[in-house]
């Protein structure tokens, strides 16, 4: 079955010439037709790009021309990254029906590679949710349970690589909205070091803290497509200009000499009983393997939640005040410009992206810029230096992607809980630091457990060989989800 083939495995075959890309395209298409009514992972699908792009790689191949490490590897891409000729909406009615005139710079290195872009996934509306259920146009199923959230607000992005929709896909990731939804379905997910891949062709929420990256089945795919989106972007003024390491090369390297810290801020709270033990099992079996166990502490965790929830809100009241009716998007007509701003943004955006506009605007206010936005980035600046202090005892971090496993529709009944369902992954954005969930494990729910690893900036090497030595020992192997198998 194709349509669970590896990126790896799926661009040998096609190079070698054991099958064509179409076919695997294809194959894809009809399975995404007959799951994906009752998933939910996609919000737009592009067949006929898709079979467009599939029978040239197959042309370059058949003509002896040189194909790319992607070559006819079917990829799906989160609704925020733009796409030209794509409806890309941010799960937002503000952008219904919204065709870009360009394509993102990640999209642009994928299709240069030979990926096939099978369409569009589904997420929390601009990425502001933990769930995927805060989208404008449906709710997507987590794979495993069909009655539970995938996460967010990637969540459309990892249920389709989990569910066999894709063979990998991309993802955003502002404050765990690529290691959330990764630990929930099952896959692994990289949220890159800041400024390591471009956003340039990202539908902004927080320009400080948005970053692209991988979802995958395997940690060996999630490097291959994070090797492809990396590397300087001029256009993008945040993009750094530093050298590509060989990502994949990392992976045979194994625990043995790393030193894993364990920040005892993220062990000291409520965990969920098979949570906490999937974790106690990854970390004796790094010990097997040769790791050294180091307790770490990072003291300024407890004020990540509050810090976040003050800089992403005010840099997206910032970046969202461009959708205003007149350029481009959603219009409802008004007798005045002032009425018609106002109708269009009531009508355009949902409840929680309205309160996030507000806390932002309100942070940002005269008299108030000191008290909130100015303090927390103070507070982000003292939760870096803890990160760097940790870094000198040892080579990575490790800790719980999430508090709890997947849960069900309608469990978070306030935002509060919602938002605390990021307990976990918001430091790393907010210090700029790689990070990374890899799946360690099902609960007897037969629910996926995911371990966080957070590395030094521009260190994804030694997340990646630590990833690859957890998925060896206690990853979910061949495991996959019955409800969509």
């Amino acid at each position: 079955m194709s349509e669970w083939w590896s990126v790896v495995e799926t661009a040998r075959r096609i190079a070698d010439g054991e099958v064509t890309a179409f076919r695997v395209v294809e194959d894809m298409l009809v399975r995404i037709t007959r799951v994906d009514r009752d998933l939910g992972a996609y919000l737009e699908i592009d067949g006929d790009g898709a079979r467009t792009a599939a029978n040239e790689i197959d042309r370059k191949r058949k003509a002896g021309e040189k194909l790319g490490p992607l070559a006819g590897v079917p990829i799906a891409l989160k609704d925020n990254l733009v796409t030209k000729g794509i409806v890309t909406t941010a799960g937002s009615k503000i952008l219904a029906g919204w065709v870009p005139p360009y394509e993102g710079t990640a999209v642009e290195k994928l299709r240069a590679a030979g990926a096939v872009i099978l369409g569009k996934t589904n997420l929390d509306e601009f990425g502001m949710g933990s769930s995927t259920e805060r989208s404008a146009f449906k709710k997507t199923k987590n794979p495993w349970d069909s009655s539970r959230v995938p996460g967010g607000s990637s969540g459309g992005s990892a249920a389709a690589v989990a569910a066999g929709l894709c063979a990998a896909s991309l993802g955003t990731d502002t404050g765990g909205s690529i290691r959330q939804p990764a630990a929930f379905s099952g896959v692994v997910g990289i949220k890159p070091t800041y400024g390591r891949v471009s956003r340039w062709g990202v539908v902004a929420f927080a320009s400080s803290l948005d970053q692209v990256g991988p979802l995958a089945r395997t940690v060996g795919d999630a490097a291959l497509i994070l090797q492809t989106i990396c590397g300087h972007d001029p256009r993008d003024a945040t993009s750094l200009d530093v050298p590509v390491p060989d990502f994949s090369a990392a992976l045979a390297a194994g625990a043995r000499g790393l030193r894993v810290g364990l920040p005892k801020e993220y062990f000291a709270g409520e965990l969920e009983e098979h949570v906490r033990a999937a974790l106690d099992r990854t970390i004796a079996a790094l010990r097997d393997q040769g790791a050294e166990i180091v307790e770490v502490s990072l003291p300024h965790t407890h004020l990540a939640l509050p810090a976040y929830y003050i800089v992403a809100p005010a840099e997206a009241s910032s970046n969202l005040a461009r959708y205003d009716g007149i350029r481009y998007g959603l219009r409802v007509e008004a007798p005045d410009l002032l009425t018609q701003y106002s109708k269009t943004r009531g009508a355009g955006f949902g409840p929680e992206v309205k309160r996030r506009i507000m806390l932002g605007t309100y942070a940002l206010r005269s008299g108030y810029y000191d008290a909130y936005y100015k303090k927390a980035q103070q507070i982000r600046t003292l939760i870096k230096r803890d990160f760097d202090a940790a870094f000198e005892s040892c080579d990575v971090l490790l800790t719980p992607t999430t508090p709890t496993t997947a849960f069900r529709f309608g469990a978070k009944a306030t935002p509060l809980d919602m938002y605390l369902a990021d307990v976990f992954t918001l430091s790393c954005n907010l210090a700029g630091l790689p990070g990374m969930s890899v799946p360690c494990g099902l609960t007897p729910e037969g629910l996926p457990v995911g371990a966080q690893l957070l590395g030094k900036p521009l260190d994804e090497v030694t997340l990646l060989r630590a990833g690859a030595a957890i998925e060896a020992a206690v990853g979910l192997g061949d495991r996959r989800p019955g409800g969509f198998a």
